[in-house]
């Protein structure tokens, strides 16, 4: 054993010494190697080496050119929210306002955990220049975009101080969906919304640009083809995800809202949702040589409660950043006035995140912190639940607050927990995994809210006004489009206002009991050992 040190001494020594020329072969740090070796023998070893990490400098510059695809990737997603009521009313289809999020969505959700994978076999750098790339075509670049960030920091940022930088990661991100909404709402209003979504180009090719000269690629350890690392690719895998998720949003969106709940579509989809769920399963166990969900890991304790938190809590914040706005628009504010109002979520996102981050970082615990912060989020449902139109403004921002304190505290909290339960090579399938479940609860988030909202909508309506006459076109109208609420019939208003405001308030019902749901999953989190270095090989 003793040999085996001097040995591994000596490597760390040369490398330390080489001052060749970096290329885009380098590695990402140059004790890359060294670092795998000493983790396999961690337990024999006191401490790692603390210069195995890199300069600040360095992280600052990688990190910066990183976060601005972070900034875009939350901003397309309160854009989407925020306008979803103007694109909806150019089409007349106000009853399939879920698919604007969801579309997005399910491409993101099925790249998610096909980049722990991909960039784990093609380098880092790699698969962020393609993902960045990728955020022309929206939810497909997005989908990866920010898990590969959470792999950076843990191939970078010791255990310990991962919350920190995961902080920083998601106040940018809380920027980007704090602008979203005001940017896009200012942009409708003048131009359009289609101005909106071309208008964040060239910030795409500045972060592409950055990351191709910045970021350094770790060498291969095996003298492989394309070919045969596309052949470790789990394709079949993201296919059988992406085909259960877009089965099961046609089923809870057609039931009740498209056709009855006993129609045959409603059956047929459902059930081949259920084959294709089954299906995944049977890849990722017995077919993919390395899948992108390793089951075995849900099979942690922590690692299952740090997933079912991802979904549940932002099934809430989706939930709320799509209703929202509906309620303030509802009530006769533009849509600039309502993304603005958004911009109380996102400020507790990113203070909630760094927060826990330094919290984490001082204390080693993480546990009580998420009991607390999840707690916030249910709080902020309550208030969510009861507001009416005399409510006051500053108690519905309050609310918003809440529920954003609740998700970013969950970003943060939950990284950390996944990734100190699992071994080092597991760590960034075990992030995709979170981020996967993630995104699979923004999707499955704004199709439940849309099927709660449109079925009460749509049986308050015809409850109250069945007895009118052509009451069926009016309530067709009604349910497609928001500028209807500016040609109702005389004696509509009240009764149709009331039928909003009842399904506004089943929306934020249904998120509180989610809430609540993740309060329950955060209670079986275990709670780690945090270590301050590289290799966990750290004693104290």
């Amino acid at each position: 054993m003793n040999n085996k040190h001097s040995h591994l001494g000596v490597e760390v020594s040369k490398a330390n010494a080489s001052n060749t020329a970096i290329d885009e072969e380098s590695p990402l740090l140059v004790h890359t190697q060294a670092r795998s070796t000493l983790t396999q023998h961690s337990h024999d070893t006191e401490t790692a080496p603390t210069d195995q990490e890199p300069s600040t400098r360095y992280l600052a510059v990688v990190f910066g050119s990183v976060f601005i695809g972070v900034f875009l990737a939350a901003l397309d997603t309160t854009i989407v929210a925020t306008l979803s009521v103007p694109i909806s009313d150019s089409f007349g289809s106000l009853n399939l306002v879920s698919w604007l999020g969801s579309s997005y969505l399910i491409a993101n959700a099925a790249c998610q955990p096909l980049s722990g994978r991909l960039t784990d076999i093609f380098s880092r750098r790699s698969g962020l220049i393609v993902l960045l790339a990728g955020r022309i075509v929206a939810g497909m670049g997005g989908g990866g975009l920010n898990a590969i960030v959470a792999f950076l920091a843990s191939d970078f940022v010791p255990l310990r101080r991962r919350g920190v930088i995961q902080g920083f990661v998601h106040i940018c991100y809380s920027v980007g969906a704090g602008l979203g909404g005001l940017f896009g709402g200012w942009v409708n209003d003048l131009w359009g919304w289609r101005a909106a979504f071309l208008s964040r180009v060239p910030l795409i090719v500045v972060s592409t640009t950055l990351v191709f000269f910045t970021l350094r690629s770790a060498p291969s350890t095996q003298n492989e083809t394309d070919k045969s690392k596309l052949s470790r690719v789990d394709f079949l895998g993201a296919f059988t995800l992406s085909l259960t998720l877009v089965l099961l949003l046609l089923t809870l969106n057609s039931g009740g809202n498209i056709v009855p709940w006993n129609h045959p579509l409603v059956f047929v989809s459902a059930s081949l949702s259920i084959v294709a769920a089954i299906s995944f399963s049977f890849v990722e166990t017995r077919w993919a040589k390395e899948p992108i969900i390793p089951m075995h890991l849900l099979l942690d304790r922590s690692v299952l409660a740090a997933c079912m938190m991802n979904c549940l809590i932002t099934m809430t914040l989706f939930m709320a950043t799509f209703y929202v706005p509906i309620f303030f628009q509802v009530n006769g504010l533009s849509t600039s006035a309502s993304g603005l109002r958004l911009l109380p979520q996102s400020i507790g996102t990113s203070v909630s995140s760094l927060t826990c981050g330094f919290i984490v970082k001082r204390t080693g615990k993480y546990r009580t912190l998420s009991l607390v912060v999840i707690a916030s989020s249910a709080l902020g449902f309550i208030g969510l639940s009861t507001m009416t139109v005399d409510t006051s403004t500053i108690l519905i921002l309050i609310y918003i607050l809440l529920v954003g304190v609740g998700y970013g505290g969950m970003l943060s909290i939950s990284v950390i927990a996944t990734v100190a339960a699992v071994s080092p090579d597991e760590q960034a399938v075990a992030t995709s995994a979170i981020y996967a479940f993630r995104s699979t609860g923004s999707t499955v988030g704004v199709t439940v809210a849309s099927v709660v909202y449109q079925n009460l909508l749509q049986h308050g309506l015809h409850q109250r006004f069945d007895t009118e006459r052509g009451s069926a076109e009016v309530i067709e109208r009604i349910l497609k489009s928001l500028d209807e609420l500016k040609h109702l019939p005389e004696g509509w208003v009240k009764g149709v206002y009331e039928a909003y405001a009842v399904a506004v308030r089943g929306v934020f019902l249904s998120g509180l009991g989610l809430a609540v749901l993740g309060l329950v999953a955060t209670g079986v989190l275990k709670e780690h050992r945090l270590h301050n270095t590289l290799s966990r090989a750290d004693q104290n």
